[in-house]
């Protein structure tokens, strides 16, 4: 049987099939129970699975070994097999066997696997000492820079694997950072300061994306409060634009609009901040129903976005381009009720998507399956559903979740119908439908302590 027509029988990529064929990804129990029903393979697959993933240790082998290296270190990370791309990686302090911190080069696709989701606390050690934060032996970068990298490296994992396995980490860095700054004076706790603005925010994302509004909020206001302390301008408007993007999730179209219209206030005139602040805006009107104030938004959006260079202006919403426009226009398309010209924008979307954003591909199937439902094209509907199902299971994403929990609304209806009640019936055996019915459709368990 081809890949394709695997991917056809369990709704899955044909490139993500391909990447779990050749030892590249290694899937999840979800996937290989799809595939023991289109392979019939009476349920081999699932035992093997099962009997891999507990087999599994959480040891972690770095990409250099040296003799200090090899003496055990004590750092949760997956095993992750050597590669010619794992030259590539990142230095993070562990502790060995004898008590001693020591720096070893972690394998990036082993961080992207989750791989230094307890590391924080271990990186401590050797940071946390009176004097500057001069450059030390990781690489001779300053602790700043270190810790700057490490988020970037988490950007990549979200993009890639959602938020499930990043937020503890998160949370333990910027734990480390608070712990950083004590004792430290001028310059140096600034710096701090502004880089737990950055972890903050990226925080938030994590909790929105999961599905978590209370927590997103919180550390939303929270990266905000650290950036007007730091006084860093850009960053307040980004933080800005993203309360505008979160209300729009909470479907609460005035603060959209209304933070989106501080942003873009507050915004360097013609810059991608402001494009990012319309945008927005843009959504908050379509949630409201005003179709024109919408147009002229994304209009407007589109037309900052066309005279952007790239590299040019804040790296804030470095992602933001014409094609991130289109998509947002797309949405509210679908939410004003023209559909057809919605779902023509999400494919072509979806076309042109890097692999990488495997977790965003998911929300613009789940996104074209709503308008496939508009437009009353039921197979199209759930086919797509279903695809963006099989991505959620994977990434713990609360958006696309959301999305199919309204989907599933949508096709109540002709729940009748085969391909309809495929969608449904899968859906539910993932989320409980009494949970879809009042709209908790985040997957990561919320917090009962404060954040």
């Amino acid at each position: 049987m081809s890949l394709r027509r695997l991917s056809q029988l369990t709704f899955y990529d044909f490139g993500y099939l391909g990447q779990i064929e050749r030892g590249e990804r290694t899937g999840s129990a979800a996937v290989a129970a799809k595939c023991d029903t289109a392979l019939h393979a009476e349920g081999m697959l699932s035992d093997l699975f099962a009997s891999r993933d507990k087999s599994r240790t959480n040891v972690f082998v770095p990409a250099q070994r040296t003799a200090a290296h090899t003496q055990g270190v004590d750092a949760a990370a997956e095993v992750a097999p050597a590669s010619e791309a794992d030259a590539d990686g990142i230095t993070i302090p562990c502790r060995s066997a004898d008590g001693r911190i020591v720096w070893v080069t972690v394998p990036r696709r082993a961080i992207l696997l989750g791989g230094i989701a307890a590391t924080a606390d271990l990186a401590a050690a050797p940071m946390l000492k009176s004097g500057p934060l001069v450059a030390g032996n990781a690489g001779g970068i300053t602790p700043v820079e270190h810790l700057r990298d490490i988020r970037r490296v988490f950007v990549d994992s979200d993009n890639l694997l959602g938020p499930a396995h990043i937020i503890p980490a998160i949370q333990g860095y910027i734990r480390l950072i608070q712990r950083l700054r004590m004792g430290r004076e001028g310059a140096d706790r600034r710096a701090l300061l502004r880089l737990q603005a950055e972890f903050a925010e990226f925080a938030g994302w994590l909790y929105q994306d999961s599905g978590d509004f209370p927590h997103a909020q919180y550390w939303l206001d929270r990266a905000l409060e650290w950036a007007h302390a730091v006084e860093d301008r850009e960053m307040a408007v980004y933080v800005m634009a993203r309360k505008s993007q979160l209300a729009g999730d909470m479907h609460d179209h005035v603060s959209a609009v209304d933070l989106a219209d501080a942003a873009a206030a507050m915004a360097v005139p013609g810059s991608r901040l402001q494009a990012t602040a319309r945008t927005y805006e843009a959504h908050g009107h379509a949630l409201g129903g005003a179709k024109a104030a919408c147009l002229q938004a994304l209009d407007e959006a589109r037309g900052l976005a066309d005279k952007l260079k790239d590299g040019q202006g804040s790296s804030w919403a470095s992602w933001l381009d014409g094609a991130y426009v289109d998509v947002q226009r797309a949405r509210c398309l679908s939410i004003l009720g023209n559909h057809e010209h919605a779902v023509a924008v999400f494919k072509q979307a979806i076309h042109d998507l890097p692999p990488r954003y495997r977790r965003d591909r998911g929300v613009y199937l789940a996104r074209e399956a709503r308008a496939h439902a508009g437009a009353h094209d039921l197979e199209q509907a759930a086919a797509a559903g279903l695809q963006a199902l099989a991505i959620a299971e994977e990434t713990g994403s609360g958006r696309i979740i959301h999305e199919l929990a309204r989907l599933d609304s949508d096709l109540a209806r002709w729940a009748k119908v085969p391909t309809v009640a495929e969608f449904r019936e899968s859906l539910t055996s993932f989320i409980p439908r009494e949970t879809l019915a009042v709209g908790h459709t985040h997957i990561l368990p919320v917090s009962e302590e404060a954040p």
